[in-house]
């Protein structure tokens, strides 16, 4: 394991080196961030290191790298703060793929109130923001993104507002955008089973079908390490949820089981993740994960129904609610964080609203529905006295 984090510092850190040492926001580090970018100092002792810790660090300074590099090309107000923002990011262990989006954010924003003829972070008025999220929606953005973006902007004006930049009343009332709640998009059963038929490949099927059958997020499945599988316990253990950052337990159905094992006896012993790469990257990436899966749905011949692969887990958690299991363990097995993330599934899934839709049709196409609506005797009382109310009213109020 040593030789492999070695070599895949060696791998990244020379191409970095020049734009780390040239890049005069990420020198300014030293005062506040401790980083070390020697590969050898950071592996005096490597047994008191371990490699999901070491790769964590590593993603997160080269992350940091990243969008202090895309600051410093950029033209902005107020690039100091944006500056100091990011740093408390990286002390805070966001994810560099969040800053990154954060950053994108406020370059977005930064940008606008620019056109609007503001040079100055004080001049920033609760008008600036409405005008701005007007912008990205008339740019045709989903509201699910605008309304992200406009998270990540909050928190950025938050940290200038803590810091004395801006009023305190700036973000003094809710502002936020009304995201519509679809429903989670399952794989029909049919297409599941012409799925699976066509799978090949070993590592290919065990991939589609771990994911299918544990409901794991992509991510959680290409940071899996061989020591989080137990074979014989039937489980993997995920370290740290993608979004939570909560660790988890899944399980592994036999078909699961059967093409893990079968992927355990043919890959390289000395590779640290269970699914990885040919190439410079130590795991594989998710766009490979992704044309893995488009590959197959070609396959199948059902490429034109729209299936991303993260329908695998949206199938998961359908098929898991139709076979019966409880919604509280369905939202422990897919790592949501509140209860009702998981009610969304049972809108798909609510077999007695179904049943009594088609017996009630049944009555009705044939014919039997006459006089009056019969209602359920609950609503039949509940109206009684709600009738009954106002004449007793009406008593009372008469009296002396």
């Amino acid at each position: 394991m040593t030789q492999e984090i070695i070599t895949l510092n060696y791998q990244i850190l020379p191409a970095l080196q020049p734009q780390i040492n040239s890049n005069t926001f990420y020198v300014d580090l030293d005062t506040g961030i401790e980083i070390d970018f020697n590969p050898r100092s950071r592996l005096k002792s490597p047994q008191t290191l371990s490699f999901r810790s070491y790769s964590w660090h590593l993603e997160c300074r080269l992350g940091l790298v990243r969008v202090l590099k895309r600051l410093l090309e950029r033209d902005l107000i107020g690039k100091d703060h944006i500056e100091a923002y990011l740093k408390d990011q990286y002390r805070r262990r966001i994810r560099p793929n969040t800053t990154m989006n954060a950053l994108m954010a406020i370059e977005s924003f930064m940008s606008f109130i620019r056109e609007r003829g503001k040079v100055h972070l004080v001049g920033i008025t609760r008008k600036d923001i409405e005008g701005w999220i007007e912008y990205e929606e008339d740019r045709g953005m989903k509201a699910s993104t605008v309304n992200m973006r406009l998270a990540m902007l909050k928190a950025f004006l938050r940290f200038l507002i803590e810091r004395g930049v801006l009023p305190m009343d700036l973000l003094g009332r809710k502002m936020s955008i009304k995201v519509p709640d679809a429903l989670p998009r399952a794989m029909d059963p049919d297409d599941v089973r012409r799925l699976i038929a066509m799978l090949e490949g070993v590592r290919d099927r065990a991939i589609v079908l771990v994911l299918l059958r544990t409901g794991m997020r992509v991510g959680e499945l290409l940071n899996t390490i061989v020591e989080d599988v137990n074979i014989k316990e039937r489980r993997i253990e995920i370290y740290e949820g993608e979004k939570t950052l909560v660790g988890r337990v899944v399980y592994l159905s036999d078909d699961a089981l059967k093409a893990l094992e079968a992927w355990l006896k043919v890959r390289a012993p000395n590779k640290t993740y269970i699914f990885y790469s040919q190439g410079k990257r130590n795991s594989i990436s998710y766009q490979a994960v992704r044309a893995i899966f488009k590959k197959h749905l070609e396959k199948a011949g059902i490429s034109h129904k729209g299936y991303t692969i993260h329908c695998l887990r949206h199938t998961c958690a359908t098929d898991l609610l139709n076979a019966g299991m409880r919604l509280e363990c369905v939202q422990q097995l897919l790592g949501h964080s509140t209860i009702e993330m998981t009610r969304r599934y049972a809108r798909l899934t609510d077999r007695t609203r179904e049943e009594e839709y088609f017996r009630a049709m049944a009555i009705i196409e044939r014919g039997e529905v006459n006089g009056d609506y019969k209602l359920d005797s609950e609503l039949s009382a509940f109206l009684e006295k709600t009738q009954l109310l106002p004449s007793h009213d009406q008593r009372l109020h008469g009296q002396p």
